[in-house]
């Protein structure tokens, strides 16, 4: 049961926009195809456009909520393979075989431990630089403090959006 009472030519739009297969041309021409005045097809595609918001928060928690639980199984993977490593090292049984599984325990490729963390005793060739960015904010206050410099460089263009209250 939807939230609104639509009819067939928006309960077809809603189930476009729905499909994440959907050409887009396809979506287009259905948008174009619905007949009616303006005030009439406003109010319906805010309808449809109200009930994709709500499915997409409940994508998104649901996301979350998957997010969580992915990480918590991983947190016990983690947890059981360090205790049948514990194990396996403990009674000195490094590698063996199963019916299923081969278990070995090997060296893991050598990594740096950093003894010195003060950046000013790092020697300059052991450091890299972050590529420079560029500070949208801080160039769109300079123009709009009439700074040439950043004039010279950009400008500030204004769009226009649409509202639905």
């Amino acid at each position: 049961m939807t939230l609104y009472e639509l009819t067939s030519d928006y309960l077809n739009l809603l189930e476009l926009a729905e499909d994440p297969d959907i050409d887009e041309q396809a979506f287009l021409d259905t948008l174009e195809g619905i007949e009616g005045a303006l005030e009439d097809k406003a109010d319906n595609y805010a309808k449809v456009m109200r009930m994709l918001d709500s499915d997409a928060l409940a994508i998104r928690e649901e996301e979350r909520r998957l997010k969580a639980r992915r990480e918590a199984i991983e947190n016990n993977i983690r947890r059981m393979k360090s205790a049948l490593q514990y194990a396996m090292e403990a009674t000195g049984k490094t590698k063996f075989k199963t019916t299923l599984f081969s278990f070995g325990i090997q060296n893991n490729p050598a990594s740096v431990v950093m003894d010195e963390y003060d950046i000013e005793n790092i020697p300059e060739r052991f450091l890299k630089y972050k590529d420079p960015e560029i500070d949208r904010k801080a160039i769109k206050d300079a123009i709009k403090a009439g700074d040439e410099d950043a004039m010279d460089i950009a400008h500030l263009e204004q769009t226009r959006g649409l509202r639905i209250k």
